[in-house]
């Protein structure tokens, strides 16, 4: 399968042929480590998926910010009349070929029916379980939406169908949207591939959403590292952080790429953000912890570190949360 990214400057996060992490770089230590763990007798799979009550579709239009957790990484942001949507997949395989990879556990919170139109898709990176060309093709067919991505992507965003697509490096941010809504682009702590010989010619993001009432700070998919603070120092706390707790088992090689509950709450807190909530678990089995693990291991990070039960908490599929 082919792909073609363009990654189009020199700079600290990239050598002109591919991106990296200048802090830590994941590629060291993960190659071996991956392939040790593929080699090892798996662990039990996931219990059959129980069916979640069908929510209630959610408003077309919200003034009022609220935050909607779909499933994986994909949540719907309604905020200032704008409905934006975080790595959309509503594939029921995420892989290179229809029918070919991991099989989604729990399907998406709100039906793809009753997604209202999207005006804007943030994407963080080119990874199957977060960048799915079927639903971005469905999307832009149905709704047009501007698609915000990190360098490199706009090539395959653009053989989708559309013009509307803006490709940032960390810390650039887009014009205003709508209402004087900005995002930017921030720093996460992974790597990106989708093809035999693409790793790292597109560069992953975490996104920070904000207007004149309320920031909202998307982390996408990261392992823990020094860049919360640098988001903290740079764009102050947010009002909510929508943070990874799930696929990190075995640590030995998953710490670099991916947070386990207790990583995500010290990035809550390096943030100091005044409310997260856990994304990125229960839908996928990507790694060797159960279904239901990153609630628990959440919980008793939650009170290792001092924080009430309310300020970080894992959601439930469909849950809904309003910003005051």
């Amino acid at each position: 399968m082919s792909t073609s990214f363009e990654p189009p400057h020199r700079g600290p996060n990239f050598d002109g042929r591919r991106f990296s992490n200048p802090w830590r770089d994941p590629q060291n230590g993960r190659r071996f480590g991956l392939w040790r763990w593929l080699l090892r007798p798996r662990g039990p799979g996931w219990p059959p998926a129980v069916s979640d009550s069908a929510i209630e579709g959610p408003p077309q239009r919200s003034h009022a910010p609220r935050v909607t957790w779909i499933g994986h990484a994909c949540a719907l942001i309604q905020i200032d009349g704008l409905n934006l949507i975080t790595d959309p997949v509503y594939a029921t395989c995420v892989g290179p070929l229809p029918g070919v990879g991991v099989r989604r556990h729990t399907p998406p919170a709100i039906a793809w029916s009753d997604l209202p139109p999207i005006d804007v898709v943030l994407i963080s990176h080119a990874h199957y379980d977060h960048l799915d060309r079927a639903t971005i093709t469905a999307l832009v067919r149905r709704d047009d939406p501007a698609l915000v991505a990190g360098l490199g992507l706009e090539r395959w965003l653009a053989r989708r169908g559309t013009r509307r697509i803006t490709t940032l490096d960390w810390w650039q941010r887009t014009a205003p949207v709508g209402d004087g809504l900005s995002i930017t682009a921030v720093p996460a702590q992974h790597w990106s591939r989708r093809g035999l010989f693409d790793r790292n010619r597109s560069l992953w993001a975490g996104f920070w959403v904000e207007t004149s009432a309320q920031r909202i700070y998307f982390a996408g998919d990261t392992g823990y590292g020094p860049h919360f603070r640098w988001i903290r120092e740079h764009l102050g706390g947010p009002d909510l952080a929508l943070l990874p707790i799930g696929a990190y088992e075995p640590r030995d090689f998953m710490h670099i790429q991916h947070m386990n509950p207790d990583d995500a709450v010290r990035a809550h807190c390096d943030l100091e953000a005044r409310r997260s909530i856990g994304i990125h678990f229960g839908t996928f089995k990507l790694t060797d912890e159960a279904r239901d693990q990153p609630v628990h291991d959440l919980a008793a990070a939650r009170l290792r570190h001092g924080l009430d039960d309310e300020t970080f908490i894992a959601p439930q599929f469909g849950e809904v949360f309003e910003l005051g």
